[in-house]
């Protein structure tokens, strides 16, 4: 089975569209198409479906889709294992990782990495916790760098670096002027809000639960899908938020946000490498891994 027509297969089967796998890998539209036509003659299956605008893949296309990724990945791992026994590491790093972590902290570090290692690529997909920790189960991604942790036996999980969740206001807020607020109060004020499988949301319920608050209380006025949209929410001052000290270190910096604390309660919160469980990371990954444990306040 040609590999070249798989890694097609798989692009159109990701990016769901034709036109946008053909310029994802340099080919033509027709060209794409025809190497779709040759796997499906191969097979005896139709892989995708056409549905208005949109390319789906069928049961069958599902089921090559996973073996493609693997045989891919294999393809990418001897190169990797040539290219270092030759002194050298070049390819093609594919990494997952939550707001927090794939804004304020993976940036540099990929970037002292390309710095060691100038000739690879490395993409980086943000996506909330949830999402990231199913792309690792799934294959599409080596490993993850996320801020909560849940009961999955198909991962591994190791504590990477620390954040800390502060309550955020607008300058002109009445806590602003506050070194702390107490959680009974907290709980009265309105309140913009994670979405529901983002990490920053999952670790302040679980910590304000322990703490006995009933989140059913907390009077939430917007549910926001991102950090940034958060942000703006409260510089418009649509409520007040927990947010990651990373995320709003320039807004207090700038006077443009302020951070108060929660009397009684420090709001910690680790950040963890997944990969999945009885996998064996490309040498390249492998490599990464060890540039972020040497980086890592947890390995000292």
């Amino acid at each position: 089975m040609d590999l070249h027509r798989l890694e097609v297969f798989c692009r159109v089967v990701e990016l769901k569209s034709f036109t946008k796998a053909a310029e994802a890998v340099y080919l033509s539209q027709p060209t794409v198409s025809e190497h779709l036509r040759s796997l499906e003659e191969m097979v005896g299956q139709k892989l995708v479906d056409r549905l208005g605008r949109e390319v789906l893949p069928t049961p069958a296309g599902q089921i090559l889709y996973r073996y493609a990724l693997q045989l891919l990945q294999l393809r990418q791992e001897a190169t990797q294992a040539l290219q270092q026994f030759s002194g050298t590491l070049a390819g093609h790093l594919t990494l997952g990782a939550s707001t927090i972590p794939g804004t304020y902290i993976l940036p540099a570090l990929i970037g002292t990495f390309k710095a060691r290692y100038p000739d690879i690529q490395t993409t980086l997909r943000i996506a909330n916790s949830r999402l990231t920790a199913e792309g690792v189960l799934n294959g599409e991604l080596e490993m993850g760098v996320i801020g909560a942790r849940w009961n999955e036996p198909g991962l591994e999980w190791e504590e990477m670096f620390e954040d800390e969740l502060v309550i955020t206001v607008h300058p002109e807020h009445p806590w602003a002027k506050r070194r702390k607020v107490r959680l009974p109060e907290l709980l009265q004020e309105p309140f913009i809000m994670r979405e529901r499988f983002s990490g920053t949301r999952r670790v302040m319920s679980q910590i304000l639960e322990e703490h006995g608050a009933d989140l059913s209380r907390l009077p939430v006025v917007a549910e926001m899908g991102s950090t940034e949209a958060v942000r703006q929410s409260i510089k418009a001052r649509i409520g007040v938020s927990i947010l990651s000290r990373h995320a709003v270190a320039e807004d207090v910096e700038r006077n443009t946000l302020v951070t108060v604390a929660l009397e009684g309660i420090r709001l910690r919160r680790p950040i963890f490498l997944i990969k999945r469980r009885q996998r064996e990371l490309s040498p390249l990954c492998s490599a990464f891994l060890q540039h972020l444990r040497a980086a890592s306040p947890a390995n000292p």
